[in-house]
């Protein structure tokens, strides 16, 4: 066992100190017991210095008895390696132990309510959904915006208390059907939606707490569902037009985006191939392409295409080049979305 100055020093005094009470407490009751001893100071003070001589002899058998060593937490020696406020060792963490859950009250199911608020220049969804700590899908639903880059200054919107979307009840939707789906608690849509009882009657506007609008609704209200087909600008928009060939006024099904001959032609957005074809009197050569959820492209006036009927391509996959073929006025791609069959503006949608 090994000992430092300190510990012999505290270990000397002890016994000193001990010893003197012990030879003073003996001498006070001999000098009871036995009377005819006469004791002298000088007397005295021989026999505590004799004690004390022999009791330090017995300092060796001390050796047997260990002494504790106090060590500094080890949150305190590793404080330098884990920064300012010291840390415990990473390798002692029991990871499924960290942290404590939230209050109970926190995730209870809330009657919803709402503020509100009136747009200001500069304002977008993301931001306004950052500043409440909601997210977009929630500020979409509760407003229903159809087109977030239609927003304008002074519009005033709704802020609800909590995250979630609204649902359209259809013939033979259940509560607990639609608690499934969005997975979510009964209790949650009850209360959010002070419901007494499961009936529930078609087309009633559910909020579903929690619940968040699928990717391509999301990306078709923020205007970034297709990525551009090609480069170049904008030459002819969607709408109505005098007609570059007759000089009438036509609806045009799509925009005109003129561009450099041969450059390159994208899909807008991932998906099959129905359809590679020819009409000198109209589209020229084109390609029709089936997305998810209704939608469908139409590119033309391609000067060759580089895919065929039956493929599937990725976004921005190469399907053609840019022409001038069928009936155009010069080198340009005709594009066109549709949405369960029926024409939409493809600016709004596009990235």
């Amino acid at each position: 066992m090994d000992y430092n100055s300190e510990n012999i020093r505290q270990l000397f005094f002890n016994i000193i100190n001990t010893a003197d009470k012990f030879i003073m407490r003996f001498l006070s009751l001999a000098k009871k017991t036995w009377t005819k001893i006469d004791q002298t100071p000088l007397q005295i003070n021989l026999c505590r210095m004799l004690l004390i001589v022999s009791m330090l002899f017995c300092l060796p058998a001390f050796r047997f008895f260990p002494v504790v060593k106090k060590e500094a937490p080890k949150q305190l020696l590793i404080e330098a390696e884990n920064g300012v406020g010291g840390g415990v060792n990473p390798e002692e963490i029991n990871l499924e132990l960290t942290g404590i859950p939230e209050p109970e009250e926190y995730s209870m199911p809330r009657m919803l309510t709402f503020s509100s608020y009136s747009l200001v220049s500069g304002d977008i969804i993301g931001n306004i959904a950052m500043r409440t700590g909601l997210n977009e899908d929630t500020l979409i639903s509760v407003n229903d915006v159809k087109n977030a880059r239609l927003l304008q200054i002074g519009q005033v919107i709704k802020i609800p208390n909590q995250d979630g979307v609204y649902y359209n009840v259809k013939n033979g939707d259940t509560l607990t059907g639609i608690a499934e789906k969005y997975n979510t608690a009964v209790s949650a849509i009850s209360t959010a939606n002070e419901l007494f009882s499961d009936t529930l009657a078609v087309n009633a506007s559910l909020f579903i707490p929690g619940a968040r609008l699928d990717w391509v609704n999301r990306q078709e209200i923020n205007g970034d569902l297709f990525i551009w087909p090609c480069s170049g600008h904008i030459s002819s928009s969607y709408g109505y037009r005098i007609a570059p060939f007759g000089g009438t006024r036509q609806f045009h099904s799509g925009i005109d985006i003129s561009s450099a001959m041969g450059s390159p032609v994208r899909a807008a957005m991932a998906g099959r191939v129905i359809q590679v074809g020819l009409n000198d009197y109209s589209w020229g050569n084109y390609v029709i392409i089936n997305h998810h959820s209704g939608y469908r492209t139409f590119y033309a006036h391609m000067s060759q295409v580089r895919t065929r009927e039956g493929a599937y391509v990725e976004t921005g996959e190469r399907i053609g080049d840019i022409g001038s073929t069928g009936l155009s006025t010069g080198p340009h791609l005709h594009f066109t979305v549709y949405k369960n069959g029926v024409t939409v503006n493809p600016r709004t949608l596009m990235r």
